[in-house]
């Protein structure tokens, strides 16, 4: 394996769903625009809640690609 380098950014996904589907829509977001995306950690899972009800998942997720030099 040759050397490389990896850039890392964190995205929030919602879903009303689940926090799986949630962290997904991150994932398939992120995959329209960047390429070579290795690998998502899942950092963080909250919920958005209204009158004591849950109305939407939400997962903090770390996403990693290789980085690519402009020159």
């Amino acid at each position: 394996m040759a050397d490389s380098v990896y850039k890392v950014i964190e995205l929030i996904g919602t879903s009303t769903e689940s926090w799986e589907k949630a962290a997904a829509v991150a994932v398939e977001r992120a995959a329209q625009s960047l390429r070579e995306l290795r690998v998502a950690e899942i950092v963080e899972l909250d919920m958005v809640l209204n009158e004591g009800k849950v109305t939407a998942y939400r997962a903090k997720v770390k996403v990693s690609f290789k980085y690519e030099s402009g020159g």
